[in-house]
């Protein structure tokens, strides 16, 4: 059997690891309140640098997914409970930390009817009465379709509706589980349909085998379905268990991907090596509230 071979990462991929107070005040913060964070059970690079900020990505509806996508680290398996009280202890987490804008994922949680969007929708309301000026970002499974699920999100009036695509259409299927490529580009679809006055969002990661000519014309599925934010970050294995990198793209390949997108008419692309869904999402909310790209 050959022995898969692993790539070096380059020097602009490297993070300083930084666990200054806030760091470890948030992340106490998190465990006192019996909190999951995407942050967290995703191994994401800008823990640090985020979490020094007081930003971070709550991941409601437990931390076990029910799908095992080969990108993801996310503990796979059959969920056990359902916590009816975990988004008002989101919402006391997000006032105690002050948030300006605060970023809810979850697991996917294909075990439950609504794929869990009434507990989405819960937190969005228990977020708007502690704190109501705070902008509340959604980033949501596609619920397997189930249409009624997202207008159940939706008329909890979030400020920015985030489903991802995460990857070229034929990629897809070999890199997300369960999910499918249409059905994704279905629900920004319909979300703009129900409600045209919240953005919409979608993220794309590089280096698990596409070409530069799959992720454009990716950016036109999206664009087609006026999705008006768009990220782009490097795919980096988590474990020597999930997909192998297929090659690291350069921070020119990445403006240039930047350049691409913006051109397609984003109202706002972020794109790094490090990028991930949440980066800087309250700049991309205001970005997509001003209703025009940023070159910046």
């Amino acid at each position: 059997m050959a022995t898969k071979s692993y790539l070096r990462k380059p020097e602009w991929l490297k993070i300083k690891l930084s666990a200054g107070e806030d760091y470890t005040e948030l992340k106490r913060l998190m465990r006192t309140k019996t909190l999951h964070t995407v942050c967290e059970e995703a191994r994401c690079p800008n823990i640090h640098e985020c979490w020094a900020n007081r930003t971070a990505t709550f991941m409601i509806l437990g931390s076990i997914c029910t799908r095992a996508c080969r990108f993801c680290a996310v503990h796979t398996g059959l969920p056990t409970e359902l916590d009816l009280q975990e988004p008002e202890r989101v919402a006391e987490a997000a006032e105690q930390m002050g948030l300006r804008h605060c970023v809810v994922t979850s697991v996917a949680r294909d075990d439950l009817a609504d794929g869990g969007a009434s507990i989405f929708a819960e937190t969005i309301r228990s977020l708007r009465k502690r704190l109501p000026l705070c902008g509340v970002e959604v980033l949501i499974p596609d619920f397997l379709g189930n249409e009624d699920s997202l207008q159940t999100v939706l008329e909890a009036r979030p400020d920015i509706l985030n489903h991802n695509v995460e990857t070229v259409e034929r990629l897809s299927d070999r890199v997300r589980s369960k999910a499918k490529y249409h059905r994704s580009l279905e629900l920004l679809a319909r979300s703009k349909e129900l409600a045209p006055a919240i953005p919409t969002k979608s993220s794309l990661m590089v280096g698990v085998g596409e070409e530069t000519e799959e992720l454009l014309r990716t950016m036109d599925d999206l664009r087609e379905r006026q999705v008006d934010i768009l990220t782009i970050g490097q795919y980096l294995q988590p474990t020597k268990q999930h997909l192998p990198v297929s090659r690291y793209y350069t921070p020119e390949e990445f403006a240039e991907l930047k350049q691409a997108g913006l051109a397609r008419g984003f109202k706002h692309v972020e794109s790094g090596p490090l990028v991930r869904s949440s980066y800087h999402a309250h700049d991309q909310a205001a970005s997509a509230s001003a209703g025009k790209p940023l070159q910046s």
